[in-house]
């Protein structure tokens, strides 16, 4: 037995891969995944301050610690109903290429490890094009649906014009 071990710590080797980690959670009745890499935080819903010209999913942008980070509503943006905030609704703050951009999402559930062997490739999705999706992962009984954060945020219309941020 490690040290760590003995210590009830979990032990990490060189074995363990940050990229098979995804931080799940909840929209509607389906769990979904990003990669653990890309999150920087996890916070509650915040005042949210609207900017004009935006696209429907994009709700404004909050002011956390100094930083103005746009909100993406994962609902609208998926085309899903809008539904209430409510106090198990969170943002997920996200730095994607270098620019922060908040997720918001029904509720968190908790970061999985998936290996690649039990994650079906995203060739599959999408319309011959780029795909939110990046997998469908399985662990157990449970299914997440892997999104590719790169072209989630990629739509032009996301990005801030240089004078706000």
């Amino acid at each position: 037995m490690t040290a760590a071990a003995a210590r009830g710590e979990a032990a990490f080797n060189d074995a363990d891969n940050v990229d098979d980690m995804y931080l799940t959670f909840a929209l509607a009745d389906e769990e979904y995944g990003v990669g653990i890499g890309v999150v920087t935080e996890i916070v509650g819903m915040q005042r949210i301050m609207s900017v004009p010209d935006m696209p429907h999913y994009i709700k404004g942008v909050i002011n956390l610690r100094g930083k103005v980070i746009p909100l993406m509503d994962a609902r609208l943006r998926f085309g899903m109903s809008e539904r209430p905030y409510d106090d198990r609704t969170v943002v997920i703050v996200m730095d994607v290429e270098d620019a922060l951009i908040g997720l918001i999402v029904d509720g968190v559930s908790e970061v999985l490890e998936i290996p690649p062997t039990q994650v079906d490739a995203h060739g599959q999705f999408g319309k011959g094009g780029k795909s939110v999706i990046s997998g469908i992962g399985k662990v157990g009984d449970r299914v997440s649906i892997l999104l590719d954060t790169g072209v989630l945020v990629s739509d032009s219309d996301v990005t801030l014009p240089p004078d706000l941020l």
